[in-house]
C-alpha cells in the first residue's frame, strides 16, 4: 500500500514543471512594477545581450548583462555614482509564461532574496 502512495505522490508531482524559456527574455523591452514605502513605481528597460537601459522617476541608467546560464544574469552599473550602486545584482528567471517573468534577486555575495514579475512589452 505504501508503495502504492509513493509512486501516486511522485507522479503527480514529476508531471508539473514549471516552464522556463528564459531565451526568450534575453532581449527586448520590458516593465517592472514595485512598491517602494507603499507606492506603486514602475521602470521600464530595454535589454539586448550585453547592455540593459532602464528609465526609473525620469532618469536613465545603463548596465552591463552577463549571463551566468540560460536564466541567469548579473547587472552591473556602468556609471555608479556611489559604493551601493557599485554592487553586482544577480537576477535568477525563475519562471516564465507568454506575458513575461518571475525572478528573484539579490546584490553578489548577499543572501537576501526578493522576488518580483517582468511583463514583456510589445
Amino acid at each position: 500500500m505504501k508503495k502504492i502512495i509513493l509512486f501516486s505522490l511522485f507522479s503527480l508531482t514529476s508531471c508539473y514543471q514549471v516552464e522556463r524559456n528564459c531565451a526568450a527574455y534575453k532581449t527586448g523591452n520590458f516593465e517592472f512594477v514595485q512598491e517602494i514605502e507603499g507606492v506603486k513605481k514602475t521602470s521600464t528597460f530595454t535589454r539586448n545581450d550585453s547592455l540593459q537601459i532602464e528609465s526609473f522617476n525620469g532618469k536613465q541608467d545603463t548596465a552591463t548583462v552577463r549571463w551566468v546560464n540560460e536564466c541567469e544574469y548579473i547587472l552591473q552599473k556602468t556609471h555608479p555614482k556611489n559604493m551601493q550602486e557599485k554592487k553586482a545584482i544577480q537576477i535568477k528567471i525563475l519562471s516564465t509564461n507568454d506575458k513575461g517573468y518571475q525572478f528573484e534577486y539579490s546584490f553578489v555575495g548577499e543572501s537576501k532574496k526578493q522576488k518580483g514579475f517582468v511583463t514583456k512589452l510589445k
